[in-house]
């Protein structure tokens, strides 16, 4: 009986420690570390502007206007709902489906996906005249895995250039100093591709077009 509570109480004290170590000083220690060495990221990496939080650098935003760099395919809309969409129909269904992340999905047989694919090269060709098929980066019509991607590659920005300038009043060259000055370069210079932050670049436009 002596041995029982002799090793329970061993056990409760490495359990009690490791409780506060693991529960208590470890995540305090990391917490802090975190907010001390990278506070941005680890505050969400959010961007504000005239005092408002407006977004995050690692989420991405559904643009459709010409003015702005549009992102990549979303299956779930960038999280973007109307009134409408929260409204249940007949059979008491919803368009919105809470937060979510995600793509569509398809496999390389289903219609779906082509007549997807085709309807989104037939708005951006309609956007952008003198584009033609071929040109059009993969990037700009291929769905990304969480639905929230918040890059697109730089041939994908620059094939839009024409069209903000035009749309936005500002310069082609203005546009070209946006891209270079928001384009992610890869990481040690060997890992992944250079990519544009689309919701960088299109505040920096939108800050342009206000001082015009």
């Amino acid at each position: 009986m002596k041995a029982f509570f002799r090793d329970s109480k061993q056990a409760l004290k490495i359990t009690l420690l490791m409780f506060v170590l693991c529960g208590l000083l470890y995540p305090f220690a990391v917490t802090g570390m975190a907010q001390v060495l990278f506070n941005h990221e680890a505050n969400g990496s959010l961007i504000e502007l005239d005092g408002k939080t407006i977004g995050s650098e690692k989420l991405g935003q559904a643009f459709t206007t010409p003015e702005f760099f549009w992102g990549r395919v979303s299956a779930i809309n960038y999280n973007v709902y109307t009134k409408e969409d929260i409204v249940p129909d007949a059979k008491g269904e919803t368009k919105y489906n809470g937060v979510s992340s995600g793509t569509f999905n398809y496999a390389p047989s289903n219609p779906e996906l082509e007549k997807r694919i085709e309807a989104d090269i037939e708005t951006f060709l309609k956007a952008n005249p003198g584009v033609k098929l071929e040109q059009i980066p993969t990037d700009l019509v291929t769905a990304s895995g969480s639905g929230l991607d918040p890059h697109i590659s730089v041939e994908a920005a620059k094939i839009q250039i024409k069209r903000i300038a035009q749309a936005s009043g500002l310069s082609e060259a203005e546009v070209k100093d946006i891209v270079k000055t928001n384009t992610d370069r890869r990481s040690f210079g060997v890992f992944g591709e250079d990519k544009l932050n689309v919701l960088g670049a299109n505040l920096d436009i939108y800050k342009k077009m206000k001082v015009k």
